[in-house]
């Protein structure tokens, strides 16, 4: 069952984008005892998300999108995020 910031950011993601593709991974239990693990198993996470708002967008506009759209999640939520963003039809 995915935790409740796990499902936050799914929700929000969902709002922001209508993405075509999400996985929300959560990668905290790979960084368990390192730096930024705060013990809530919800430190660190992968998105892999695709959208046709990221049409014509480069690399770093495509992560700042997903940086604003999550407000105070990365950085203050959680230590790691990892994006991968793409536009339908890319590989």
């Amino acid at each position: 069952m995915a935790g409740t910031l796990q499902s936050e950011i799914e929700s929000l993601l969902t709002s922001a984008f209508a993405p075509s593709r999400l996985e929300v991974i959560n990668d905290s239990a790979r960084h368990h005892g390192h730096a930024g693990d705060d013990g809530s198993g919800e430190s660190h996470f992968t998105v892999v998300i695709e959208s046709a708002a990221f049409a014509d967008r480069n690399r770093l506009e495509r992560q700042r999108m997903v940086n604003a759209a999550l407000g105070d999640i990365p950085g203050q939520r959680v230590h790691a995020l990892a994006i991968r963003a793409s536009a339908p039809g890319e590989s």
